[in-house]
């Protein structure tokens, strides 16, 4: 059933959201010059996928996890994209292609071994990742590795669909704090 729920509303989404998409992309174009950032993310039985995002660093900066990145590496466009969460739009496509849910836990980087460890421990892994889910709305972010683990299993234990629509209305709504960076 959420299977559905996710193809229709991403497809929904990219359908009546392209507009807003082609003008970030060319704003993006003017900010970075290289607006779309494709990053290889931990999947699904930790199977790797390419994560679709709008760029919001400089081209050459480090792959990091975001809790670890530089505030310096962030550019101006880039901070209202991850302020407003529309950085995360293209990953609609990582939803249509059946890489995301809309809900689940954020996919992580491979490099990032002790959240690895611990989602596995709780069979995080066994479902798809998302754009969004109950550790999100709780502004719990990936540099507590096992605090966010254990909401990411206790959400996807208890995951009704009204709670899929829940925690996708508080993220449109603005709760959660986006992608945190070092000061």
């Amino acid at each position: 059933m959420i299977r559905i729920f996710d193809f229709l509303f991403s497809f929904l989404g990219l359908l009546f959201l392209w507009p807003v998409l082609v003008i970030l992309y060319i704003i993006g174009l003017f900010d970075t010059g290289s607006p779309i950032f494709v990053q290889e993310r931990v999947g699904r039985y930790k199977k790797p996928f390419k994560l679709i995002k709008f760029r919001t660093m400089h081209v050459n900066t480090q792959s990091v996890a975001t809790h670890l990145s530089s505030s310096s590496s962030v550019t101006k466009f880039g901070s209202f994209l991850r302020k407003s969460k529309l950085d995360e739009l293209p990953q609609l496509i990582n939803v249509l292609k059946g890489d995301m849910s809309l809900v689940g836990p954020r996919p992580n980087l491979f490099n990032q071994t002790e959240l690895i460890a611990e989602r596995d421990k709780r069979g995080v892994y066994n479902f798809l990742p998302g754009i969004t889910g109950l550790a999100q709305v709780n502004e719990i972010d990936m540099s507590t590795p096992v605090e966010l683990s254990e909401k990411d299993a206790e959400m996807l234990q208890n995951l009704t669909v009204s709670d899929y629509f829940r925690y996708i209305f508080a993220t449109v709504s603005g709760k959660g704090s986006g992608d945190r960076i070092k000061k």
